[in-house]
């Protein structure tokens, strides 16, 4: 199963290589991580997705990124509301009588075209997981050239109720 794991621990040098050996040492992947400093300067918020075998394993980790003496709190936002956000840079090949229909895709998608080659486009999106993948699959069968995505950042929403996607708000006149 996949887990999101938050952590805020102290900005300093190691830290970050500290806690990703913790993981290593017990075997578990790493699917994603993202790493940033928060609001205050002293302190980065990290993020990870990790898949583990069972619950007893999310909490043997969580009790041992606590031990850690740089870490000032740890949580399991998995089954939390949460705003939860991914990028992605991709790259692929287009010819310019295909360009017209990938920019429309793109769009559809809310992502933006960022360059233009003579014979490739790179494109940014954001989004939930789902999103991304779903441009990925629809951009594959032009040829990727390249992709480089952040993996999940996230926190918990402001309240504990579902909240109201504001990109999916539709005024009514």
């Amino acid at each position: 199963m996949k887990r999101t794991i938050t952590a805020l621990v102290n900005n300093s040098s190691g830290v970050l290589n500290r806690i990703t050996g913790l993981f290593a040492r017990r075997h578990y992947n790493i699917e994603s991580i993202t790493v940033g400093m928060t609001e205050n300067p002293a302190i980065s918020r990290m993020t990870f997705v990790v898949a583990v075998d069972s619950m007893q394993n999310v909490e043997q980790v969580i009790k041992q990124l606590n031990k850690q003496v740089d870490v000032l709190k740890v949580k399991d936002i998995t089954d939390e509301s949460i705003v939860a956000r991914e990028l992605a840079l991709i790259k692929i090949l287009v010819t310019p009588q295909q360009r017209g229909e990938v920019v429309a895709l793109v769009n559809t998608f809310r992502a933006s075209t960022i360059d233009v080659g003579r014979e490739s486009l790179t494109i940014q999106i954001t989004g939930d997981h789902q999103k991304v993948e779903a441009l990925i699959d629809l951009l594959r069968p032009y040829g990727i050239k390249e992709l480089a995505r952040t993996g999940i950042t996230a926190f918990n929403r402001s309240t504990k109720k579902s909240a109201i996607d504001p990109h999916r708000l539709t005024l009514i006149n």
